[in-house]
């Protein structure tokens, strides 16, 4: 298999090309049963296979939450591995959110399984935890370097137990989430448009003034639909870094199904919503 193009780059040109959104695939148990299916493998796979349809051939980014494929065991992967191969075939980038995090032997399992390209669950980007200390990643941050691929660094959640742990300061003063976006902007420094090493920034975390979110990669922000943020709200929580901003929408979108039509006209207008706050519209 030839080498990919960095992570960073292909997602500057898919997110220039169709504007800066990511659609969430989570199956769980309510949304399977406001589509009218089963919570079972089948029901998996038919509602994840039709949001792929809808959409992988017009976003930027899908975000496959693994949580709710492996819930189902061998079966359920199986699923996943259908999704991300047809997602990826579309033209559309896949993000695993699967938050892995260990250390040693351990973590570059957890690398293997989602960066090497030869592997079944492959995916041009890994969300991780780095709460086991950022260098217990090292094994998948060169893993993603040789495959092409890209990592999302857990850095300001939106969920209210995260402060506990990302706001506290070290004794030189800086939070613990600053720091782990001070070495994502080591990793990315001098990388041309966009380095691959993200973090993953809430949109509803309020006010970030006093981070320095200018990484040089990509910030995922979820929180938006659902979850109470807009398109307008981003310049205000993300500032000068807004353009490299990729807003996850998840119920948002796949709330609109089974109908294809639907899920296809809620995406787009999220996404044009996305790039005119993007564009200064």
């Amino acid at each position: 298999m030839s080498p990919l193009e960095p992570f960073g780059t292909r997602l500057r040109r898919a997110m220039d090309e169709r504007g800066p959104l990511c659609v969430g695939i989570d199956p769980h148990a309510s949304l399977l049963s406001e589509w009218g299916l089963n919570d079972d493998v089948a029901g998996l796979e038919r509602f994840s296979r039709t949001v792929v349809e809808a959409v992988a051939d017009r976003v930027a980014v899908m975000k496959p939450q693994s949580a709710f494929f492996e819930r189902f065991g061998s079966r359920g992967i199986a699923v996943l591995e259908r999704v991300v191969e047809e997602a990826r075939a579309a033209g559309t980038l896949v993000v695993m959110d699967a938050k892995r995090g260990d250390i040693g032997s351990t973590m570059a399992g957890y690398a293997e399984a989602f960066l090497s390209k030869d592997a079944p669950l492959f995916s041009d980007a890994l969300t991780v935890s780095p709460y086991l200390g950022y260098g217990s990643l090292s094994p998948a941050v060169a893993l993603a370097r040789e495959s092409g691929a890209g990592l999302f660094v857990l850095a300001l959640t939106s969920n209210p137990e995260g402060p506990e742990v990302q706001h506290a300061v070290r004794a030189d003063g800086r939070t613990v989430g600053a720091t782990v976006l001070a070495h994502l902007a080591a990793e990315n420094a001098g990388e041309e448009p966009l380095g691959s090493f993200g973090a993953v920034v809430g949109a509803t975390v309020g006010d970030l003034s006093s981070y320095d979110l200018g990484i040089n990669g990509p910030l995922l922000a979820p929180g938006v639909g659902a979850q109470g943020a807009t398109a307008a709200d981003l310049p205000t929580v993300f500032g000068a870094a807004v353009r490299n901003v990729v807003p996850n929408v998840s119920r948002g979108v796949l709330r609109h199904g089974p109908d294809v039509g639907a899920l296809r006209a809620a995406a787009e207008r999220f996404a044009g919503e996305i790039r005119d706050v993007v564009a200064g519209r």
